[in-house]
């Protein structure tokens, strides 16, 4: 993989997660008006930077091509 397409492969998994967080932010605000828990907590939210590849490390590797 070039450069620019390991660029544009984390570029992409970082808007999945985005869309994923927005999702399940918008989930929690339904639940909020409803006067129901949440469905999500920080562990969800965090755990999209593993799920997704976008923590340090991965990056480091993709980018590396290690």
């Amino acid at each position: 993989m070039t450069d620019k397409q390991s660029i544009a492969y984390q570029d992409a998994m970082t808007a999945c997660a985005l869309i994923e967080a927005q999702g399940m932010t918008a989930q929690n605000m339904q639940r909020q008006q409803l006067g129901q828990s949440m469905a999500y907590v920080y562990v969800d939210f965090y755990n999209l930077i593993d799920k997704y590849g976008i923590h340090h490390n991965a990056i480091i590797t993709n980018l590396t091509g290690g």
